[in-house]
């Protein structure tokens, strides 16, 4: 609800202040007096497009703070969460500033916003009606939620939703395996190739260290093998320990005539045959250990070859060779399961698409019937407004499926028998349109839901009986909510339960719109002006005596 609005130096307004209360709120005054000026302000601050100059003529900035009632479950307490906004207190506080220079700033509960997150916050706390209003109930993209809001079709709603993301979920997890597929397909030859190259082969992680190891010890062994062979001959018994053989047997058999001296030799060349024959020994050894067959070379450089070839050829390490091998063996799986996965999820894709249809089919009949019973409603209220020969039709056609159902819901009406129909703001006229919307405003109006309804001279182009209906029916729907209510009609401000006139005065050549609360006497005063004009007769006063006590 709206508390209180608070307006400096916007257009011809200087200094305003407005505190507003639940039921019907009316705003009288002479044409022109200012009027439009409080609906453009209040628009201001509630971030809607609307003139571009507002600042007062001479000021160097407009303002204007609008100050809301929540309850605890307002959908603007929502909006407020999601932009992370202060609104656990029971006060909305909007505030906007336009400079002279065009530059706009805004706040809500002091903290600085986005226009676009006044305008959230606008769609859960005012909804303005008047003869051009095409963002309400002349706008066809909402009637389908205002039909099924009629009909308290919510649930039904959540569930169409969920069937529809199970539906798209499906058809999405169908669309990724068959686009897999057809990919693997693309590849199935080079798939089977590679695998079976790689089985061939069967690298083994650390197989291609271990070749490199053992390629450079016999490339090594081949280069110092023949030395090690010349050594081994040299040490030999043709060599060196044949030559320390010979010495040692020629000295024995002259030691006895040598009398001691050879004692020495004899025992450095026994030692020396003794050392001799053990370096032959490990000699022999290493020349047994260093020997190969060249084939094993052979062998082991070709697969070392094949096993890096492969690795360069998809792009992985040589110890990845065996994973890789796995990875690919799982997609060719993946290609021979492919024709059982897919039909599984086929089968789901339907399932899903069989039960959203049943749901949606569901929720386009309680449409249907939700729309007949809201066409009986709206004719009954267009009867007292003294259109009972105009035909109100709810319009429910087929559309594409989606979230929402299949179908699109249009408000179409004819205004005398036999006439085409059409969308409202077409073939309404301006006083007829505005008693459709009223009607319409009557039958769709849910429960007390915290939103300010604003009507912008609703009742434009209609006197007598008509303009009285007219006022009845807005008091009725102020009933638990608020309603405010621009008006040129005395038997609509009559029902109102608090009046503001506005004027406009001259001062020092400076035009300046008030808003005034009026007394009850001043009330009697106002609505005798409407009924006759700038002189007040007696008869004026005494009819606007009988319209307010009706």
């Amino acid at each position: 609800m709206l508390c209180a609005l608070e307006i400096r130096d916007m257009l011809i307004i200087d200094r305003l202040e407005l505190g507003f209360r639940p039921g019907l709120n009316v705003l009288t005054g002479e044409t022109g007096a200012g009027k439009s000026i409080l609906l453009d302000c209040l628009g201001f601050v509630l971030g809607w497009r609307g003139r571009a100059e507002l600042v007062r003529a001479g000021a160097e900035r407009g303002e204007v703070v609008a100050a809301f009632d929540l309850h605890a479950d307002h959908p603007a307490r929502a909006v407020l969460a999601e932009a992370g906004l202060p609104g656990d207190e029971g006060e909305l506080i909007l505030r906007r500033v336009n400079s002279a220079d065009g530059r706009k700033t805004a706040w809500v509960n002091d903290r600085r916003v986005s226009g676009e997150v006044l305008r959230q916050l606008s769609a859960t706390l005012v909804e303005l009606h008047g003869q051009h209003d095409d963002r309400g109930l002349l706008d066809p993209r909402g009637h389908r939620d205002m039909l099924d809001a009629f009909a308290g079709l919510e649930p039904q709603r959540q569930a169409v939703r969920a069937a529809w993301r199970d539906r798209a979920a499906a058809q999405k997890a169908l669309d990724e395996a068959e686009a897999g597929l057809a990919e693997i397909r693309a590849e199935e030859d080079f798939l089977r190739h590679a695998v079976a190259e790689l089985d061939k082969l069967d690298p083994q992680p650390g197989e291609e260290a271990a070749l490199d190891t053992e390629r450079r010890l016999m490339q090594g062994a081949e280069r110092i093998r023949e030395d090690i062979a010349r050594a081994a001959q040299a040490l030999g018994p043709e060599g060196a320990e044949g030559a320390a053989g010979d010495a040692l047997r020629w000295l024995d058999g002259v030691a006895d005539k040598a009398e001691g001296r050879l004692d020495a030799a004899l025992a450095a060349l026994s030692r020396a045959l003794v050392e001799l024959d053990e370096a032959g020994r490990e000699t022999g050894h290493a020349l047994e250990a260093l020997s190969f067959d060249p084939f094993e070379l052979e062998r082991c450089e070709e697969r070392l070859f094949a096993i890096r070839g492969l690795a360069r050829k998809h792009d992985v390490l040589p110890d990845d060779l065996a994973g890789f091998a796995d990875t690919l063996r799982a997609r060719l799986a993946a290609l021979d399961a492919g024709a059982g996965d897919l039909a599984a999820l086929r089968t789901a894709r339907d399932d899903a698409a069989r039960h959203y249809d049943v749901i949606a089919q569901a929720l386009s009949d309680a449409r249907r019937g939700a729309a007949a019973r809201l066409d009986a409603a709206v004719m009954a209220e267009l009867a007292p407004l003294k259109m009972e020969r105009a035909v109100f039709t709810t319009e429910t056609t087929e559309a594409e499926p989606g979230p929402q159902g299949r179908d699109m819901v249009s408000f179409t009406v004819a205004t005398n028998p036999g006439a085409p129909s059409g969308p409202l703001s077409r073939i309404a006229s301006g006083g007829e349109l505005s008693r459709f919307l009223l009607a319409l405003k009557l039958c769709l109006s849910a429960p007390e839901t915290g939103l300010t309804m604003i009507f912008d001279e609703i009742d434009r182009g209609v006197g007598g009986a008509t303009a009285d209906a007219v006022g009845r029916r807005l008091a009725r729907l102020a009933a638990g909510r608020q309603v405010l209510v621009v008006t040129h009609s005395p038997q609509v401000a009559a029902r109102g339960a608090y009046h503001w006139r506005v004027e406009k005065r001259v001062a020092d050549d400076v035009t300046l719109s008030t808003v005034r609360a009026l007394s009850d006497p001043e009330r009697v005063a106002e609505i005798a002006r409407m009924l006759s004009g700038e002189h007040v007769t007696p008869e004026a006063r005494a009819a606007a005596e009988a319209l307010m006590v009706r």
